[in-house]
């Protein structure tokens, strides 16, 4: 009779103990890179102590005044009859605020994926921009930082940066990183400090016919503006505008070109309010053309009445606001009709 060999029993075990033992260390492993707090490169919020998702930092890129990306057309044709799916969405989308936390990200996605893709009736495009407005006031315009965010995330200050140079890298000015993290003043920000930083760069889009103005932030809507505008003898061009390199400024001096006279910033009937935000063109009817600009205005009567020279007019808070965000080189201005 043939001998039984227990060897090829005890490899088998063997095998079977370096699999279990295997599985068992990719399991903690996997426990403990998705346990909250632990993720790769994940940091914490020190005003929030909410756990953020840290983003790799993009490299410096140098401003141009070519186009980085012309704004889709978000307007889809408004329908006459409250559209039923449009309704069902916008609906689904509220719901998220209702749960306990709030999914705010995953609302705001999934109503500017209604905004920009279905038909609805002007009630329904109003009541989405409204709410819209009111999340971005949480989600954008403070500082704390949500997870599963793709525009806003954490960035810790390295020994030798500057805010300059962070709002380069994200497209952004420095000025609304100041406003955000409630830093005083540029020399004030403090190396190995976690600060809220906001991957730009902000467009707009200007409606001539109801003196509008929608503010993106990449293609996500974030809010709208009244505005003023040209007069009929000289009508704000249609077409694509970009943000002059150069073209900020803080109550410049400024010369009547119809009658010559020179307006201190001081003088109690200096015109452009706040702020100066110089435009070049790009495309259309703007194509070429210069001495346009988004300005603030001494009287808030202007605001959405045809009677500037051509320039783009805002609410002295409004134009400090789109000071603060629209990056030179980067920012584009579409006008239409």
């Amino acid at each position: 009779m043939a001998r039984y060999s227990s060897r090829p029993f005890r490899r088998n075990t063997r095998r079977w103990i370096y699999l279990i033992t295997a599985l068992l260390i990719f399991g903690v492993v996997t426990l403990i890179y998705r346990s909250p707090g632990k993720n790769k490169g994940e940091v914490v919020d020190t005003l929030t102590g909410t756990n953020i998702e840290k983003s790799t930092t993009p490299a410096a890129a140098e401003p141009s005044t070519e186009p980085v990306a012309v704004l889709a057309e978000h307007e889809s044709s408004l329908a006459t009859e409250p559209n039923a799916q449009t309704a069902d969405l916008i609906a689904q989308a509220m719901q998220c605020l209702k749960a306990k936390p709030a999914r705010i990200i995953e609302a705001r996605d999934r109503l500017n994926d209604i905004l920009q893709t279905l038909p609805m009736t002007k009630q329904q495009r109003q009541y989405i921009k409204q709410q819209m407005s009111k999340l971005a006031d949480e989600w954008l315009f403070k500082r704390r930082i949500y997870p599963d965010d793709r525009f806003c995330t954490v960035y810790r200050v390295r020994s030798g940066d500057q805010l300059r140079s962070i709002g380069k890298k994200y497209k952004v000015p420095y000025e609304i990183l100041m406003e955000l993290n409630a830093i005083s003043r540029p020399e004030a920000l403090r190396a190995n400090e976690p600060i809220k930083v906001i991957n730009g760069p902000f467009h707009a889009r200007v409606y001539r016919s109801t003196f509008t103005m929608d503010l993106y932030l990449q293609d996500m809507f974030v809010r709208t503006f009244p505005v003023g505008l040209g007069k009929p003898d000289s009508e704000t061009p249609t077409g694509l505008w970009i943000v002059k390199l150069g073209g900020r400024s803080i109550k410049p001096t400024w010369t009547d070109p119809d009658t010559g006279k020179r307006y201190q910033a001081n003088a109690p009937d200096y015109p452009l309010g706040s702020r100066w935000i110089g435009l070049k063109g790009l495309k259309g009817d703007a194509l070429g053309r210069t001495g346009f600009a988004f300005h603030g205005t001494k009287d808030p009567d202007w605001i959405g009445t045809a009677d500037s020279r051509g320039c783009i007019r805002l609410h002295n808070g409004d134009a400090i606001l789109m000071y603060n965000i629209l990056m030179p080189g980067y920012s584009q201005v579409e006008v239409v009709d």
